[in-house]
């Protein structure tokens, strides 16, 4: 970088080459820049990528491998003549700082402190995997000959074994070799399957149309299917029936409203009508004749003179009540027997005294 920097570019005047060798140390900088600002510290800032996937102690996010960070690389050991290499970055999620070292031994990478690996490995032999031959056993196949026998022996056995395995891998695979069948095969179902949704469509489109519905309809399901079998269904009454229930209705009624043929009985009693009283008053006495109402009629004094009619003159006169009277049809006492009415008549029609 310290080269790149320093190719066509303005050399001062008391630069001089073998006194300073290059513009870094003329300028006194180091050629990493800023990465190597804490070298003196023996910490080398580089850009480190993430061996695998983990999760931060801090804000307890997950962090995949491959997230690249600035990290601080310091050596902390050996392991015999290879260094043991630390690793220092913040994460990026959070204010919490990771450190990770190398693991030569194991050709692998551990984490010191800030987070916590997510754990996804697992024993080859377990799943059955072929191993590598490590590397021991490879220089004593090549010096020992009685291990290679042995070491053969094992490995026809171990094959043996497999075979079944195998022979059924072999055949899953050939069972799709016929990549023109396949394709056919796939391409036909597609072709029916779509047939029968645009059927479907075209069906639920003219049902919209019929029934003037503007939203989707769902496909019919088994579920809907018994449902209305469950349901019993009638069908309304016609118009001609309704009317015909209206008529009846009607007819049936009675004329006068409840309410107002209430008010007019009240009425009619009040004005004391006999033709009420009548239709509605028990059965009871018979009228009073005149005679029993006490209407007397007086003659006139002077025979022969011919003039108007006599006009009765009433004089009500109120008898006292006795306790044991019964009252009349329509609510009024009945009147005490007696004179209760004078009547005068004469010839000229005159009242008399």
């Amino acid at each position: 970088m310290g080269e790149r920097k320093g190719t066509n570019k303005y050399y001062p005047p008391d630069f001089d080459p073998a006194k300073h060798g290059s513009l870094n140390k003329y300028h006194h900088s180091h050629p990493l820049r800023e990465r190597a600002r804490k070298l003196s510290q023996g910490i080398l800032v580089i850009r480190f990528e993430m061996p695998f996937n983990i999760w931060c102690d801090g804000c307890q996010n997950h962090i995949g491998m491959g997230v690249r960070y600035n990290a601080e690389k310091k050596k902390v050991g050996n392991y015999y003549t290879t260094p043991v290499y630390r690793f220092r970055m913040k994460c990026h999620l959070c204010v919490n700082y990771i450190e990770l070292q190398t693991d030569p031994g194991n050709c692998d990478y551990v984490i010191v402190s800030g987070a916590r690996r997510k754990e996804e490995r697992w024993d080859p032999e377990d799943s059955a995997q072929v191993l590598p031959t490590a590397p021991e056993q490879q220089q004593r196949l090549a010096l020992d000959p009685m291990f290679r026998l042995e070491h053969g022996v094992s490995d026809r056995g171990v094959g043996e074994r497999a075979a079944p395995s195998l022979a059924r891998l072999q055949a899953a695979q050939g069972a799709w070799r016929d990549d023109f069948g396949l394709n056919s095969r796939l391409r036909r179902r597609f072709r029916e399957e779509k047939k029968t949704l645009r059927e479907e469509e075209e069906e639920a489109a003219a049902l919209r149309a019929r029934a003037g519905l503007s939203i989707p309809l769902l496909r019919e399901e088994e579920e809907d299917r018994r449902l209305a079998a469950l349901l019993s269904l009638r069908a309304p009454d016609s118009y001609e029936e309704k009317q015909r229930l209206k008529r009846s209705e009607i007819s049936q009624r009675s004329w006068f409203n409840p309410g107002t043929t209430r008010a007019a009985g009240g009425a009619l009693q009040k004005l004391g009508l006999g033709a009420a009283r009548a239709l509605r008053a028990p059965p009871g006495p018979p009228p009073p004749t005149p005679a029993g109402l006490g209407i007397v009629r007086r003659r006139a004094a002077e025979e022969g003179v011919e003039g108007p009619p006599p006009v009765p003159r009433e004089t009500p006169q109120v008898p006292p009540e006795s306790p044991g009277a019964a009252p009349q049809a329509g609510g009024a006492p009945a009147a005490a027997p007696g004179p209760s009415l004078v009547a005068d008549y004469s010839d000229s029609g005159s009242e008399s005294p």
